[in-house]
């Protein structure tokens, strides 16, 4: 018997089926780094129309986790993608280097600034310890796969970049958005520093919950303002309070001018509360006793009331605030403003009120307040609670869980303490209206951002910038030492300073002396602050200090992404400074992701166990599937991830990896230059197939620019699966294997798969960037270096004046489902083995007769069958019966005239035509 193995055209590769990606991707990393493939390819698409995709600055503080990687292959997704658009799409990869959480580390090293350690060199420990931080985290990034200029990274801590923020200072001086204050902020005594916003998480707390009953003084006074004859001598207006400790600091009880108060007599005593709540307040003091109601007023008719501070010689006033709600207490808000936002707006609209504060920086109450003097805040509610027992002011006590803020970094309780601070004011130049207005012309993805960021800016209060810490830029504020004002001369004082910082970083301004900066005659007068910037305003300003001094970038971004917690973080930042500085956002677009939680929907922490570490995975599986993992999620939502999830990624990755294997394959002697078939000369499936492909490119180049990668994955996945694996790679099989080597049928196929290979390893290339590059090493034919040095294929068609039409293909494959479901039954039953001993009796309807008996005598080949016997009728029916004849030895299709054949006894005719003849001829399939 004949070997015909050898007239086979049997697949060939060296792209091993096995990915190895924990071993095979440092070769790629080695192989970009080594021939500079980013920089050649900022070299070759300099000039081109940019897309600038700026980098919000992960904190240079611990290694990278699954955030980190979530995060940065987003972005690195985005920027290839937009590469291959043929973009300039740089990336300049940033760390935030300043701030509290690097104050930290380097004080459980070194000590306490001022106390074990000189400022000079605890700062010069932290530029050490950060620069430690960004190192390590870089080489996190980079074994990734991210591009971006490693090599030239920015950094909040560079000199330059540490002069351009005070130089960002300076211009929102100049537009007039700066101003001091003495107001309540948000302290932290852990800290020992006010804090941002966005330092601030709510934790639940457990607090005392009592209601405080404040004498009225002129009791005649309130009966005539509600139109009430009642004979009593002593009314209260009762408040509810959490914070027992603020009471020393009340000036007031705000009411809302609209609703409706009451005055009450119950168990012996008058007093004043909403109406609505009078039944949930029964209920919460557990009175049994009848509750009478002799008078009701609008809360503006009782303005200006004046009450008895419950143990402090000293008025509360009873003024009206809008903010007052219905949902807890009394509807009666006791007020100081000295701690709390609200308050301290509320009364400024009422002068004659005094401003009382008695806390201090470490919590401790100054030597005159009353009653807790020398007290820390912690430890005065019970004093307190107690002195209102005594004077018989106390109507209800209790304690309640609710939400608190707390220190992000300490974890600590905070409170909101008087302190005098630099703001940039919201309101002062106009900053909320610009803010809100460049909003408007900002595109966000996903949607429900826009109405989140803006209902943030429409209420957020002036922003705190100051803070009293060591790490970071200095305000380079010279202000009067009786006044506080500024320097009159304080636009050129922190240019000077900014000049300096450029050369020597944040030191040169502590280093600097005052007679330096300002006339000799003014040095009695003022003197130099040494409170640094929210770290915030770092980052929030890199669109001044990077986009705009980088060459290769460009303001404003064309889009900022975080994750979802960046509305009162980044992005507000940035936004607020934009419009500061140039009345407009630093960004075009918004994308927002959300955060990854494990496969129930749990958020990661190490006490549940469910904590996945990129660097395992990497190590373990690759960073292509960690990268697949990315672009399958719909990162508008939370995120799952976990060791299944992964596993599952995998699996969806072997599919790619071996249709592209197979593909190359079937490639191993093809020579695009000289085997390549003109599409028109093309076999009408081969034709097909590549429509199919520039089908699918136009869908996936629109979903890479609107960031849906998640359905970019689907679309991949199945193409591979099922356009390919599933139907075309499986019914060109017979022809690529056995059809004559050069003959036009067999160069067809082999011309779709290469105009298939070159535009999909473009598509993956974004996301599995590692997997693209090994395809292309394996390509025949003259190209690029790199993959990432091309743009989106462009060879490929549409079906044009092709034989069948996209309808015309879709009445096939309809058959071709049919026909293997029969099949399916009959294997099932053992009548067969494989769809080539089957023979195919198919009646169609007409319309789809004619269309499917075009195919002709190639119809077997595209059903995978041995004979298939078509004729017209009014209803489709397919049956299935063993084929006639015998198997040919090298085709396996089962034909009458095997064994006729003397020379070649176990062939086919077929078969001896392409092994001794010029090759069959295929029109169709």
């Amino acid at each position: 018997m004949a070997d015909y193995k050898h007239t086979l055209n049997l697949p060939q590769t060296d792209f091993p089926m096995r990915g190895n990606l924990p071993e095979r991707e440092p070769e790629m990393l080695k192989f970009w780094q080594e021939n500079r493939i980013y920089e050649k390819q900022r070299e070759a698409f300099a000039g081109r129309k940019k897309f600038i995709l700026h980098d919000g600055p992960p904190y240079a503080n611990g290694v990278i986790h699954v955030g980190h990687a979530l995060n940065k292959t987003l972005k690195d997704i985005i920027t290839k993608s937009r590469h291959f658009m043929g973009f300039d799409s740089p990336y300049v990869p940033g760390w935030d280097c300043h701030g509290l959480p690097i104050e930290q580390k380097v004080e459980q090293q070194l000590g306490k600034p001022g106390v074990k350690v000189d400022a000079a060199t605890f700062r010069a420990a932290c530029r050490k310890y950060a620069a430690e931080q960004v190192k390590l985290q870089k080489a996190g990034f980079i074994r990734m796969g991210v591009f971006g200029f490693w090599d030239k990274p920015y950094l909040t801590m560079n000199f330059k970049t540490e002069g351009g923020i005070v130089r960002a200072l300076r211009e929102i001086v100049k537009n007039g958005h700066i101003v001091r204050g003495f107001k309540p902020i948000n302290w932290c005594f852990d800290c020992g520093s006010s804090l941002a916003e966005a330092e601030v998480e709510y934790q639940d707390k457990e607090s005392y919950s009592i209601d405080v009953r404040f004498a009225v003084q002129d009791v005649a006074d309130l009966l005539k303002r509600m139109n009430c004859q009642v004979q009593t001598d002593a009314v209260d207006v009762i408040i509810w309070t959490t914070t027992p400790w603020t009471l020393p600091s009340n000036v007031a009880v705000v009411i809302h001018p609209e609703f409706s108060y009451a005055l009450v007599e119950a168990e012996g005593r008058f007093f004043i509360v909403a109406e609505e709540l009078l039944p949930s307040l029964k209920a919460r003091w557990q009175s049994e006793s009848e509750w009478t109601v002799h008078a009701r007023v609008a809360g503006k008719a009782l303005e200006k009331l004046r009450l008895q501070h419950p143990f402090v010689e000293r008025d509360s006033l009873l003024i009206n605030g809008d903010y007052v709600s219905l949902d807890t207490g009394t509807g009666c808000v006791h007020t100081a403003p000295a701690h709390g936002a609200d308050d301290y707006e509320v009364c400024k609209k009422y002068p004659e009120l005094p401003f009382v504060s008695y806390v201090m920086a470490d919590g401790v109450f100054s030597s005159d307040a009353p009653l807790v003097a020398g007290q820390h805040v912690s430890k005065a509610d019970g004093q307190i609670i107690d002195t209102l027992k005594e004077n018989n002011r106390l109507q209800h006590l209790s304690k309640i869980k609710h939400s608190y803020p707390h220190c992000w970094r300490h974890k600590s309780p905070t409170i909101f303490r008087a302190t005098t601070q630099w703001f940039v004011s919201m309101e002062k130049a106009g900053l909320r209206d610009d803010a809100l207005a460049g909003l408007d012309k900002v595109e966000f993805t996903p949607q429900w951002g826009k109405p989140r960021l803006m209902d943030m800016i429409a209420k957020r209060p002036d922003w705190c910038i100051s803070r009293q810490r060591y790490w970071g830029v200095p305000m380079c504020f010279v202000v009067h030492k009786e006044s506080n004002e500024l320097h009159p001369d304080i636009l050129n004082i922190m240019e000077k300073a900014a000049a300096k910082i450029d050369e020597a970083g944040i030191e040169a301004w502590f280093d600097l002396a005052l007679e330096e900066l300002i006339p000799a005659e003014d040095l009695p007068h003022y003197e130099k602050l040494n409170d640094v910037l929210d770290v915030w305003f770092d980052s929030g300003t890199t669109h001044y200090t990077v986009l705009e001094q980088r060459l290769e970038l460009c303001s404003p971004a064309d889009l900022y992404l975080e994750g979802s917690d960046q509305h009162r973080g980044w992005f507000h930042s940035s936004l607020l400074t934009g419009a500061a500085i140039h009345q407009r956002p630093p960004y075009k677009g918004l994308l927002t992701h959300g955060f990854t939680v494990d496969e129930q929907g749990r958020k990661m922490s190490k006490s549940l166990g469910n904590v996945v570490d990129p660097n395992q995975v990497i190590k373990q599986m690759g960073a292509d599937i960690l990268r697949l993992w990315v672009s399958s999620a719909d990162y508008s939502a939370e995120v799952s991830l976990s060791d299944n999830i992964l596993k599952q990624r995998a699996e969806a990755y072997r599919r790619i990896r071996n249709t592209c294997r197979f593909l190359l394959a079937n490639l191993h002697d093809f020579d695009p230059a000289q085997h390549q078939v003109a599409f028109e000369d093309m076999v009408a499936l081969d034709r097909y197939a590549v429509a199919l492909a520039a089908d699918l490119q136009e869908k996936l180049i629109s979903l890479y620019e609107r960031y849906e990668f998640h359905t970019i994955y689907q679309l991949l996945f199945n193409f591979c699966s099922v356009s390919m694996g599933g139907f075309y790679l499986d019914v060109i099989k017979d022809r690529q294997y056995t059809v004559a080597t050069n003959t036009p049928a067999r160069r067809s196929a082999q011309t779709a798969i290469y105009h298939i290979l070159e535009a999909m390893v473009r598509w993956i290339a974004p996301i599995l960037s590692f997997t693209a590059e090994e395809i292309w090493q394996h390509l025949p034919g003259e190209r690029a270096e790199s993959v990432f040095l091309t743009t989106f294929y462009e060879g490929l068609q549409g079906l044009g004046d092709s034989p069948f039409t996209e309808s015309d293909w879709q009445q096939f494959l309809q058959l071709r489902e049919a026909v293997n479901a029969e099949l399916e039954k009959v294997r099932n039953e053992g009548l067969i083995k494989s769809g080539l001993e089957a023979a195919l009796h198919i009646a169609l309807p007409s319309e789809q007769y004619q269309v499917i008996s075009r195919f002709g005598e190639e119809l077997h080949f595209g059903l995978i069958v041995s004979q298939v016997h078509l004729q017209e009728a009014a209803q489709r029916s397919i049956s299935v019966q063993k084929a006639q004849g015998q198997k040919c030895e090298r085709c396996w299709h089962y034909l009458p005239d095997v064994g006729s054949h003397s020379e070649h006894p176990t062939l086919c005719s077929r078969c001896i035509e392409n092994v001794d003849g010029a090759g069959e001829t295929r029109a169709f399939l």
